[in-house]
């Protein structure tokens, strides 16, 4: 996304707060859903807007915890409940160039030959 100049993205989602296949995770549900959106600002320099269902649908309780997060990785907007709540937040987009000309220079440090173990077809085993 970087690399096409995004500056927002906006991501929706339905993230269960007890995962049956494998319940060992229901403690790590609100650390992962905020550590993939905050890399993901920060690894392309770009806003994320996650916006989150919360309550209970079908006998499933959702996590909710939509965010605003800055091109930095910081959270600048959180809900803090399951119900509605609408989150409000200055997005400056400026503050995405700076990040993809200074810190991550992608015209300057981008080396593709070195991705060939990710974009080669997958061998036959």
């Amino acid at each position: 996304m970087a690399l096409q100049r995004v500056e927002m993205v906006l991501i929706g989602y339905n993230t269960p707060l007890h995962y049956a296949p494998d319940p060992s995770q229901n403690p790590l549900q609100s650390f992962h859903n905020r550590l993939v959106m905050q890399a993901g600002a920060y690894q392309n320099g770009t806003w994320v807007v996650g916006v989150a269902k919360g309550g209970v649908e079908e006998g499933v309780e959702s996590l909710a915890q939509s965010m605003i997060i800055a091109p930095s990785g910081q959270i600048v907007a959180e809900a803090v409940t399951t119900d509605d709540e609408l989150l409000v937040a200055d997005c400056d987009l400026d503050w995405c160039r700076h990040y993809k000309e200074t810190l991550f220079d992608f015209d300057r440090y981008r080396r593709p030959e070195m991705y060939e173990l990710i974009t080669q077809p997958k061998s036959e085993q």
